[in-house]
């Protein structure tokens, strides 16, 4: 057996009530534990995301350097027009990576509180026609 096992990813925010609605959300996640001060949710697929009270936390800034990456998500998703349309509907907002390169078909998007993730185009596994 390990020794360290893969845990939840945190991330701080002013809200966690708030912050945790929003990805439960997104997720269609279940509230696993909840505290004062932390809230911790775990979707249908198993992926654990907490989120701990922070009266200072600041958002990250990314795609701009300044304050960048503090942590970043990556969600698959199969429609991207339609992920994207589910995180503005939940209060979230889309982020202008056009100068950022990627290989993949994505788009950066931000929560309510700032934190920055990617919806990424999950690939089709379907043989092409032809």
């Amino acid at each position: 057996m390990a020794l360290v096992l893969a845990g939840v990813v945190v991330l701080d925010c002013a809200e966690p009530e708030k912050l945790a609605a929003f990805y439960k959300e997104l997720l269609d996640a279940d509230e696993t534990d909840v505290t004062a001060n932390r809230v911790e949710i775990r979707a249908a697929d198993g992926t654990r995301i907490a989120f701990r009270r922070d009266a200072k936390a600041t958002p990250p800034s990314w795609p701009r350097p300044e304050n960048s990456l503090q942590v970043h998500l990556d969600f698959h998703v199969t429609d991207l027009d339609e992920a994207e349309r589910r995180v503005v509907g939940l209060g979230g907002r889309p982020l202008d990576t056009k100068d950022v390169a990627s290989p993949f078909e994505e788009r950066g998007c931000a929560d309510p509180a700032g934190h920055s993730f990617t919806l990424r185009l999950r690939p089709t596994m379907a043989p092409k026609p032809g």
